[in-house]
């Protein structure tokens, strides 16, 4: 099994690395994360200036809180936007193509399919992020920034992202057109993303449902640097959700097939 699952996870990271839209999509990422620091570094440096006339303003100068959590929280809107590139292809492109119905025929099994794809699109993921790195890293040149905090929003980062992914790579599973899948991804992950700001307009009970399938509700933690196994269990119960629903679309096309 392993052997086979390296073998089209070798397949599927190559063909991204061989895309234009990989290389697009990473390209965009690091541009748009990259300004959202520049401009909140910037923002940074100008509270610190008025802190030297307002000692008020010192007592909130905390580099983690005013820079890296609202850097982790932009970067959990670029992923909203940029993963869904990366997914809509993975077995849309396959179905539109032909390939997918060949693929069903292969002594492989449909778990070894979706793993192999789904670990391939992660290390391109872990690739983009890893690139955002240098920004703490040029954090520490000016202050001495907490490890923890940095540590944990990069870990609900990565959880998010393996979310995305599987939300991603279920729609590519239901159609041949990926603009289809890519704008189905973003919808149900946009979904995911707003629902807890209804919370408040709901009654009590209802609140608490919304909250605990609030997205940004359950990133709070590992911003702030705080591992609650709540968090890290909604991240995890989300993405192999996705991933065996997926399974049991392939399973149906290949019933039909």
């Amino acid at each position: 099994m392993m052997q086979r699952l390296a073998a089209i996870y070798r397949k599927e990271l190559k063909s991204h690395f061989q895309s234009v839209t990989a290389y697009v999509t990473i390209g965009i990422f690091f541009i748009i994360t990259g300004y959202f620091f520049v401009n909140i570094f910037k923002f940074y440096n100008l509270l610190s200036l008025q802190s030297a006339r307002d000692p008020s303003i010192a007592e909130s100068l905390n580099i983690i809180e005013r820079v890296m959590r609202p850097l982790f929280s932009n970067i959990s809107i670029v992923l909203l936007l940029v993963l869904p590139l990366l997914t809509m292809r993975l077995i849309a492109e396959e179905r539109k193509q032909g390939t997918f119905e060949l693929l069903l025929t292969y002594p492989v099994r449909d778990i070894e399919t979706v793993g192999g794809k789904f670990l391939a699109t992660l290390t391109t993921f872990a690739v983009m992020l890893a690139g955002t790195l240098l920004f703490p890293l040029l954090l520490s040149i000016f202050a001495d920034p907490e490890p923890g905090p940095i540590i944990t929003g990069y870990l609900g980062l990565f959880l998010m992202g393996c979310m995305f992914i599987s939300i991603g790579i279920f729609f590519s599973s239901l159609t041949n057109h990926q603009l289809v899948a890519g704008i189905s991804t973003f919808g149900v992950a946009l979904l995911f993303l707003v629902i807890g700001w209804a919370s408040p307009f709901v009654s009590p009970a209802a609140s608490k449902v919304l909250l605990q399938f609030s997205l940004l509700k359950h990133f709070e933690s590992f911003a702030k640097g705080v591992l609650d196994t709540q968090d890290i269990t909604y991240y995890l119960f989300t993405t192999f959700f996705f991933l065996f629903m997926t399974l049991k679309s392939i399973e149906s096309n290949r019933w039909r097939s």
